[in-house]
């Protein structure tokens, strides 16, 4: 390896700044991770309630909630009782209704909760345009002012995430760039004396290429085990994270924090390389 012992604390710096840089982007990864899956919580919770006629029959109730439990929107359907809602009608209001009005006002329902593309105002109005056409049903309803708000908050936090999210990837690129190119400034006379004494530009630069393949992937495993403790820490606090976690999402940035400190690790190793090799010997100094 044509890397002088002067090199050795550079390169651990250079590693330590790589992978901090990248624990930060991998830290940004998973608060969008999480806003992902919190959004998904929230929109899949909704309820959609679905009223029948006074004189409907239980067969028929259970009819309509098998041909739901069936559709593509549908993620859940529960059947409520007239006996059911008016109990939790009570417990909200802390008083007999049927007492104080002289008979049960609420009718037998479907709680209906929707997959989460479907909650949106458009095709909110088509899943109740399609359930109006059974001649059971007496009406669809749902928090309109919830469902206009929640889209607009969680797209507006989106956008704002994401344009973070860009911002830090190419402040994190310069950063890794500028870092790899100080830790090979110390080795600008190793590579312009192989260069004088006759090695070819591959044999040069094939070992340094390397070496920034095994620093940037040692950069990537620090930043993740970084952002594990973090992660460990943050669910040990608030334990609704856990349930938010989406394993594939985190997978997925975790290779992502490797492969662009390896990505970036090499290129600019090779470019520092080739810049020096272009240089005259008195421009190194």
């Amino acid at each position: 390896m044509p890397a002088g012992k002067k090199s050795k604390p550079t390169y651990f710096n250079a590693i330590m700044g790589v992978a901090l840089v990248l624990f930060l982007l991998g830290v940004l990864g998973w608060l969008l991770i999480n806003g992902r899956s919190l959004s998904r919580a929230f929109k899949e919770d909704l309820e959609i309630n679905v009223d029948f006629h006074d004189n409907v029959s239980d067969e028929s109730v259970a009819k309509l909630q098998s041909i739901l439990e069936h559709q593509a929107f549908v993620r859940s359907a529960k059947i409520i009782s007239k006996e059911e809602a008016i109990q939790m009608e009570n417990e909200v209001e802390g008083a007999n209704i049927v007492d104080f009005l002289g008979y049960n006002p609420l009718f037998t329902s479907i709680a209906l909760k929707l997959n989460e593309e479907y909650v949106n105002r458009d095709s909110l109005e088509k899943v109740k345009k399609f359930l109006l056409q059974s001649n059971v049903v007496r009406d669809v309803t749902w928090p309109n002012v919830i469902v206009d708000h929640m889209n607009s908050n969680l797209r507006r936090i989106g956008i704002i995430l994401g344009s973070i999210s860009v911002l830090l990837l190419i402040v994190v690129i310069f950063l890794i760039d500028n870092t790899v190119k100080l830790a090979m400034f110390s080795n600008r006379f190793i590579i312009k004396t192989m260069q004088m004494v006759g090695a070819t530009r591959w044999f040069i630069t094939r070992p340094f290429d390397i070496r920034a393949v095994i620093n940037g992937l040692i950069s990537g495993v620090i930043a993740v085990i970084f952002l594990w403790v973090v992660m460990s820490f943050a669910k040990a606090q608030l334990p609704v994270l856990a349930l938010l976690n989406d394993s594939s999402l985190v997978a997925i940035l975790v290779s992502a924090m490797i492969i662009l400190g390896i990505i970036i690790s090499v290129i600019s190793t090779h470019r520092s390389v080739v810049k020096y090799l272009k240089m005259h010997v008195d421009d190194l100094y």
